[in-house]
């Protein structure tokens, strides 16, 4: 067992798969762990695995299938992005375990691949040799308006915050250099204010007073997931931020679940409405055009029949007219 179990390590160690920090890493668990802890965390890895796998999956259907922006927040998505990656490089830079970087990483380009799903993608001639525009249905409805006054309304208490915890970090925290400073100053940010990445979609949800236009199974996936970050926390070695993160995505989530519970689902609301709904809608309008000009044809038939019968009618009566 003992000659099989070190043949899986070099192996993983040679596709790159595990380090030798990670290694370190399993033995400080189970040497270091309560025995039952270590066990439900063992179970609950497989549940975290899972979860995780399936909202990937419903958010890539929801935003594949998706025809309009209508209720979502595209600055949410850019800031989502760029914390994302800053969040990645931290971590890399940390030595993080490998279980917490690779879904890191595949975020990231889910978030380049949902930006492309919400944008208009134009090739320009200059550096970076493309752009991306706002979608047709955004720019006409009135989720637009609102996602600016929601980035407005949050850069009031954004900026003033980061400045705070710049002069906090460069004087009471040690850096290895300016790359270290900047990087881990960002990460701060993110880490402590992170809630504010949310802010503008929690915001629209209030003035639409809606739910209904947001991914509810892949939240909801999310959500039984950060139940789970949380005991990781206690279990896998993280930078400090990074297990307060943990904590400060459960109170998003309860914000979202209360908006849920306020904002009934209202199925007849077009523009809420389910994609699926809406295709089977515009397929049923689609089919009665086409039925119409049969239904006038056949209309016009049984009016020319009926005069027809007419014109008969008042020969046959002014035939017997004339015998008599």
């Amino acid at each position: 067992m003992q000659k099989h179990f070190e043949l899986t390590m070099d192996q993983n160690k040679n596709l790159g798969l595990q380090s030798e920090s990670d290694f370190e890493e399993y033995k400080r668990m189970f040497l270091e762990t309560n025995v039952i802890l270590l066990t439900v965390t063992a179970f609950v890895s497989t549940l975290h695995t899972l979860f995780e796998m399936l909202a990937f999956k419903n958010d890539i259907q929801f935003w594949q299938g998706r025809d309009s922006m209508e209720g979502l927040s595209v600055k949410s998505l850019y800031m989502s992005l760029v914390m994302s990656i800053i969040i990645f490089m931290y971590l890399f830079e940390n030595d993080t375990s490998l279980m917490i970087i690779a879904p890191q990483g595949f975020g990231i380009l889910l978030d380049i691949w949902k930006l492309k799903q919400a944008s208009q993608f134009q090739r320009t001639e200059t550096f970076p040799y493309f752009k991306l525009q706002d979608s047709e249905s955004y720019l006409k409805s009135k989720t637009k308006e609102l996602d600016e006054d929601a980035m407005k309304y949050m850069s009031y208490a954004m900026f003033p915050m980061i400045l705070c915890y710049t002069v906090y970090s460069l004087f009471y925290k040690e850096h290895k250099g300016w790359y270290s400073f900047i990087l881990n100053t960002l990460v701060g940010v993110i880490y402590v204010f992170g809630f504010i990445q949310m802010t503008p979609q929690l915001y629209i949800n209030y003035r639409l007073k809606s739910v209904e236009h947001m991914p509810q199974k892949t939240l909801f996936y999310r959500f039984l997931n950060t139940i789970i970050d949380d005991l990781f926390s206690f279990i896998i070695t993280m930078p400090t931020m990074h297990r307060i993160s943990c904590f400060r995505d459960d109170v998003i989530f309860v914000i979202y679940l209360y908006q849920r519970y306020q904002y009934k689902v209202d199925k007849t609301r077009g523009m809420y409405a389910d994609q699926d709904a809406i295709k089977e809608a515009a397929a049923k309008e689609l089919t009665e055009k086409a039925e119409e000009p049969k239904s006038i044809e056949a209309g016009t038939e049984s009016n020319k029949e009926a005069e027809s019968n007419k014109d008969t009618a008042v020969d046959e009566s002014v035939e017997s007219k004339k015998d008599k």
